[in-house]
């Protein structure tokens, strides 16, 4: 038995020792053979200096939520061992920029998601500030300018927005600059795909005329081992077959990184944490992917969606939309309806008009009373 191995990945051969001519064998020993298997490796990691990865979602910010309460004092986020991400293993991953990921449960919706989201914006912005190998950015321009870890923030699930448009665009001013539609919990304007978790909002029609958004994306790859494999097992060739599988049917150009490290229990052997990303990249270009294709997958396929969105906002002449979605669509007990006190302050209009005569009478009553017994203290004294 020989047994082969490679940085991420290895290899056992079983050989009949004596069928096997001696020149083979001592050829597949050789430095050569060895120093082509680095070379592959080394070309994968220039690569990915030079094209360094944009990851398009992290969910450390929850775990510093659920395990410190969002209190960065408490941590070293260089070497945090409790979680699949820290500063050196992003280093290692060759990540250059991550969308870090605002979460909160489907459970605050209709209650205090609005809130909560804003918490975890606050520790995304305050960990990228305090970090130097961070830096907060909110543009393409600026994830290219930037020579450290460029820091950006998404929101996933639009329970978030609690169904306004005006929410959404101060989340836009506070740096966030993606939302996915749905989490596993519908909302009243969008359905999600993961069925029977939840129990909002139930219905079968996608999108509503509210909810409705634009195509030509990307389709973000997530590593959960459940969501590739649905088993509890699956290694990096289970990952790389969905990316050629999301090659076949849109192509290349339609494909990014989400992988979605600390948001799930549970990830491929070989790609557990944010340090494993070039094992992935050397999986694909094993598999005949090109160096073009690569850099696409790491970093320029998201680059090119970004600024394209950005030039349509800034070619665009649109105000904001001021619609509002239907109140009988968001109905319930922790919202306010603004409707029904309108009305009820022109009943109480109404029904005050014949009393205000009354009232402003005794108001007058009372001064002159008051002004009576002041006046019996000022001659008393």
């Amino acid at each position: 038995m020989a047994i082969f191995w490679h940085r991420y990945v290895s290899l056992v051969v079983y050989v009949q020792i004596r069928q096997l001519p001696l020149w083979l064998f001592l050829w597949m020993l050789s430095p050569g053979v060895v120093a082509a298997g680095r070379e592959i490796e080394t070309r994968i990691l220039d690569l990915m200096e030079r094209v360094p990865l944009i990851d398009g979602h992290n969910d450390l910010p929850l775990q510093l939520r659920k395990l410190y309460r969002n209190q960065l004092s408490k941590i070293d986020l260089h070497n945090i061992n409790s979680t699949n991400t820290n500063i050196e293993k992003l280093k290692l991953g060759r990540v250059g920029a991550q969308f870090w990921s605002a979460y909160v449960l489907c459970n605050a919706q209709n209650k205090d998601a609005v809130r909560l989201t804003l918490e975890q914006i606050d520790i995304i912005k305050r960990m990228c500030k305090e970090y130097e190998e961070f830096e907060l950015v909110t543009s393409s321009v600026g994830i290219e300018k930037s020579k450290k870890i460029a820091c950006l923030i998404g929101i996933e699930g639009g329970h978030s927005i609690d169904s306004s448009l005006a929410t959404l665009r101060m989340y836009y001013d506070l740096g966030v600059r993606y939302m996915s539609l749905t989490h596993t919990c519908n909302t009243p304007w969008a359905e999600t795909s993961a069925h029977g978790l939840h129990h909002f909002y139930p219905r079968n029609t996608g999108l509503t005329e509210f909810g409705k958004k634009k195509n030509k994306g990307l389709v973000m790859v997530t590593f959960h081992t459940e969501f590739v494999s649905c088993s509890s097992t699956a290694n990096v060739s289970t990952v790389a077959d969905h990316f050629d599988h999301i090659r076949k049917i849109a192509g290349t150009a339609s494909i990014g990184i989400g992988g979605d490290f600390d948001g799930v229990n549970g990830f491929p052997e070989g790609l557990e944490d944010v340090s494993k990303y070039p094992a992935l990249i050397q999986e694909l270009f094993d598999r005949g992917w090109n160096e073009s294709e690569l850099e696409g997958v790491l970093r320029k396929n998201i680059l090119r969606v970004f600024t394209t969105i950005e030039q349509v906002r800034d070619n665009s002449n649109l105000k904001p939309d001021e619609a509002e979605i239907s109140v009988n669509e968001v109905n319930n007990s922790c919202r306010l309806n603004f409707a029904n006190i309108v009305i009820a302050n022109k009943k109480h209009n109404i029904s005050g008009k014949n009393s205000q005569e009354k009232d402003t009478s005794s108001v007058i009553t009372i001064f002159s009373m008051l002004t009576c017994i002041c006046l019996q203290v000022v001659l008393v004294r």
